[in-house]
């Protein structure tokens, strides 16, 4: 068996054929057609051998040509749509010949896209656009039921496949009768956005209606380049003086606490030097005198200019220089 697929338009004749061997006597020809949710329908069936006999139905001819069994469409319809087999019957034999998909196609609408653009040149980051999508029917020659739907569709340079953007539900209201014609409809379609360089590319408006997806002309939006690395570079600029900013408070954070150290420690220092002068001197003042503890205070006024921060370090010294004073009066013998 032979198979084969046929697209047509709307309106279209289409002629279909089948073999014939005018010299087999025992056998008979017939076109079927195959729809789904239908039962066959027998559009036509013939001998063999020469018969010049019709077979006629509202919508095909069936006949006789030479060495052919012929199915004949006048003018096609959507619901000519369908399989037809081409069947020979020998006795209790059935044999498929031809299969033939017919596919009739209704009249496509015109689709046109435009933009309207801001009042700026070129479009910005930030802009508001209006996409325009312009859909013209011809009422007369669709024949297949139900109402359209509208979709925008946007394909960038950087991609393979148009990516989906919006889409527009089955309303009539977008629709009016075109005073050129009476069976002639125009629909037009709006839809507007604050636009970001991502929405550069080609945009597309496409159609659903009668099982398929009917996609306009692409038309192109371009985002101002200069603006985008503008804005780039301001960001840029940005960031890096919040890294010096931030730089330099934490510098400043480093020095204040390192000063308030310094300070504490100093602090310190000087109130354990002077508790042991304090200290110091009341016992050289009963043990020695006067002169003693000029002696002694020379020591401890050595020991804060040494600068040790801790009072264990601040004892040890004191008792060093206390060691020498005295072995100078000769108190270690």
């Amino acid at each position: 068996m032979t198979f084969e697929t046929k697209t047509v338009v709307v309106g279209e004749d289409v002629k279909l054929t089948c073999p014939r061997q005018t010299s087999d006597y025992s056998a008979t020809l017939f076109w079927i057609r195959l729809v789904y949710g239908n039962l066959p329908e027998v559009l036509g069936g013939t001998y063999s051998f020469d018969d010049y006999r019709v077979n006629k139905s509202p919508r095909s001819t069936a006949k006789q040509k030479p060495g052919t069994f012929l199915l004949h469409f006048h003018k096609t319809e959507q619901s000519d749509t369908g399989l037809y087999y081409c069947i020979k019957v020998d006795d209790l034999e059935m044999k498929f010949l031809t299969g033939t998909f017919l596919r009739v196609k209704g009249a496509e609408p015109e689709i046109t896209t435009n933009f309207q653009l801001p009042p700026s040149d070129p479009v910005r980051p930030g802009d508001s656009v209006t996409l325009q999508c312009s859909v013209l029917f011809d009422s007369e020659k669709k024949t297949c039921p139900g109402d359209h739907s509208v979709y925008w569709f946007r394909a960038g340079s950087d991609e393979a496949h148009p990516s989906f953007i919006y889409a527009h539900g089955n309303n009539r209201d977008h629709c009016k009768k075109t005073p050129e014609s009476e069976s002639t409809q125009k629909c037009d379609y709006f839809f507007s956005k604050n636009v970001s360089s991502s929405d550069a590319g080609t945009h597309y408006c496409a159609v659903a209606t009668c099982g398929e997806i009917l996609f306009g002309n692409g038309t192109k939006l371009e985002i101002d380049k200069l603006e985008i690395e503008e804005n780039m570079m301001d960001l840029q600029r940005t960031i890096t003086l919040l890294l010096v900013l931030c730089g330099t408070l934490a510098t400043a954070l480093i020095v204040t606490v390192f000063l308030f150290y310094m300070k504490k420690k100093t602090s310190d220092c000087s109130k354990a030097a002077a508790v042991l002068h304090k200290n110091r001197r009341q016992q050289t003042s009963q043990q020695r005198g006067n002169d003693d503890a000029w002696i002694y205070s020379s020591a401890i006024y050595s020991v804060i200019k040494t600068g040790s921060c801790s009072l264990k370090d601040a004892k040890a010294a004191e008792r060093e220089r206390t060691f020498t004073a005295m072995r100078a009066f000769g108190m270690d013998q």
